[in-house]
């Protein structure tokens, strides 16, 4: 039977058979993807995606910031844009193009050199085309506050754009398509004066450090904050609990499973403590769900994505 990498349609970019997930994803762990392709432009993409057989499973990806692979890796295609899909530049009106592989901060850092105010863009780890899926948010601005639009390749190999309205956003989630892959994102700031847009990410960023296990193997906040919209039912970062708080109530701070922990500085954050495997990460966050159930009858939601398949 043949490889599937071998039956995939010519590219320009690039295609790695079994490329091991723990060297993408920021805890480092994971099993391999079936193939990995990184490819050299957007043109790359689409053609690929329209000649690719429907019946291959694709998979986007960024950095991994929000994501735990699973040990028995992914079958089919993992999409991974790098270069070529992280140039960012300032638009007309207090806008900022990005591409989708460009990393948070370093948008939020371009944005500020030219007076553009998109700060909280400084502290989310991860890339601008995750965040757009997910809806990253902090300190009480999330995505869906400056999206204008996005340009995307369904997994048909259609160029189309996305506009706020067909985004679907809600508490770190949206609606966009099944397999389509976000290229480059259109983003509104406001003005400001770059010494003093500066100077709120340093405060943000000392406030997050002082908070949260920013130098560990983490993925960020692993559930999402209960009733975690707000009551006008919009998109935005506003809660009537903290996972936090429930999970300390259940007794999980600093729980422990395998090479995996729950952060002593924050109860939700995952941490790898160097040796830990996918299924550490995961069977620790189903535990510190089952306890803070039968804690405070409070169903807690995986923020983080886990995708894949178990060794």
């Amino acid at each position: 039977m043949a490889e599937l990498i071998d039956t995939l349609p010519p590219v320009r970019g690039r295609l790695t058979a079994g490329m091991p997930m723990s060297r993408i994803g920021w805890l480092q762990v994971g099993g391999p993807a079936e193939v990995l392709f990184q490819p050299a432009a957007a043109d790359d993409l689409a053609d690929f995606l329209k000649s690719l057989d429907p019946g291959v499973h694709v998979m986007p990806v960024g950095v991994g910031s929000n994501l735990i692979i699973r040990d028995g890796g992914l079958d089919g295609v993992v999409i991974r844009l790098s270069r070529g899909f992280n140039a960012t530049g300032a638009q007309p009106g207090s806008q900022v193009r990005a591409g989708a592989a460009a990393l948070d901060a370093h948008v939020a850092t371009r944005a500020a050199e030219a007076g553009i105010d998109l700060a909280f863009l400084r502290t989310i780890p991860g890339t601008i085309g995750g965040a757009a899926r997910m809806n990253a948010g902090c300190y009480g601005t999330c995505m869906a506050d400056v999206f204008v639009e996005a340009d995307a390749i369904t997994r048909d190999g259609t160029c189309i754009t996305l506009a706020r309205a067909d985004m679907g956003f809600a508490y770190r989630t949206s609606m966009i398509p099944e397999g389509a892959v976000i290229t480059s994102v259109l983003l509104q700031g406001t003005p400001g004066d770059p010494k003093v847009i500066k100077q709120r990410m340093k405060e943000l960023l000392a406030r997050r450090a002082a908070t949260q296990p920013v130098t560990a193997r983490t993925c960020g906040s692993a559930f999402r904050n209960p009733a975690g919209c707000s009551s006008a039912g919009q998109a935005r970062d506003v809660h009537d609990f903290k996972a936090w708080k429930v999970i300390d109530d259940a007794g999980m701070r600093g729980a422990r499973c395998g090479g995996a922990q729950i952060s002593r500085l924050h109860s939700n954050f995952l941490v790898n403590r160097g040796d830990a495997t996918a299924a550490d990460l995961e069977n620790l966050g189903e535990r510190v769900r089952k306890r803070v159930f039968d804690n405070s009858g409070i169903t807690l939601e995986w923020e983080i994505m886990r995708a894949g398949k178990p060794a």
